[in-house]
């Protein structure tokens, strides 16, 4: 844990867990309380603690003998309010032509519950599951886990996924995107996000969400992305449209912004 962070121990490996369930990990269960204190190099009572927390927020159940299990929320479903892909993916094209992908692991498995949620699939149903760090010359900037249905991952394997974004990918193979929900919030590095980012485990980093749709409104792509806040920063460009009293802010451009 971050010893220059102002926050209990406890709270910290709270968050990472937390993080790490909104992500829909550990979908057969937690590692034991021993685990993860060697995980996190704390006390096996500090991380009771932070699991008695999840458990009081109704994250996770908990019964004696038997594994920690997360427990199905109806958070894991983004929002259906959206965007049009438009200036996002051409950023999301333009990183990717400015910046290189190491593959960490690309498999084929099933949903599981906050995936299934999030994809509109049933829970049994396989997708790909593909994560990557992306880079720039002067390091690790992003940590990207993506989720798409089996059937439309087929044409792209871990060799394509080095050389292209997904979405390229998706196109490329007949798909039309249509529009994407996404949510930009922070969250504490946990181990494995720190040592691929190479930041101290609990460093904050940037945490989106995105819920990607073709153009017939089908979810074909769930990412959870972290970057580093000191090699990315992320702009929108906002115009106001309505009648004085009703005026609203929206967004007419997207732009990713990293060294």
């Amino acid at each position: 844990m971050n010893a220059n962070l102002p926050l209990p121990k406890y709270h910290q490996v709270y968050l990472v867990l937390r993080g790490q369930l909104e992500a829909g990990q550990f979908a057969a269960g937690l590692p034991g309380e021993l685990a993860l204190a060697r995980e996190y190099g704390v006390a096996r009572v500090t991380v009771r603690r932070a699991l008695e927390q999840l458990a009081a927020e109704g994250l996770i159940e908990r019964s004696a003998g038997r594994a920690t299990m997360p427990r199905k929320t109806g958070s894991a479903k983004p929002a259906r309010g959206s965007a049009p892909m438009g200036g996002l993916l051409q950023s999301i094209v333009a990183m990717g032509e400015r910046t290189r992908v190491k593959v960490v692991s690309c498999e084929i498995l099933a949903a599981g519950a906050a995936v299934a949620a999030a994809l509109e699939v049933d829970p049994a149903s396989q997708v790909q599951k593909a994560v990557r760090v992306r880079a720039t010359a002067q390091g690790p900037l992003s940590l990207i886990t993506t989720f798409v249905p089996e059937p439309l991952a087929r044409g792209f394997g871990r060799r394509d996924l080095a050389r292209q974004p997904i979405l390229v990918l998706l196109e490329a193979g007949g798909l039309r995107v249509g529009r994407a929900s996404q949510s930009i919030t922070a969250r504490p590095a946990d181990g494995e996000a720190a040592r691929l980012l190479e930041v101290p485990i609990g460093s904050p980093l940037l945490a989106v969400t995105r819920l990607v749709r073709a153009e017939d409104d089908r979810p074909v792509q769930w990412l959870h992305g972290l970057y580093r806040p000191d090699r990315y920063h992320y702009e929108m460009q906002l115009s106001r449209v309505g009648e004085t009293d009703t005026k609203v802010w929206v967004s007419t451009e997207l732009s990713a912004q990293f060294h």
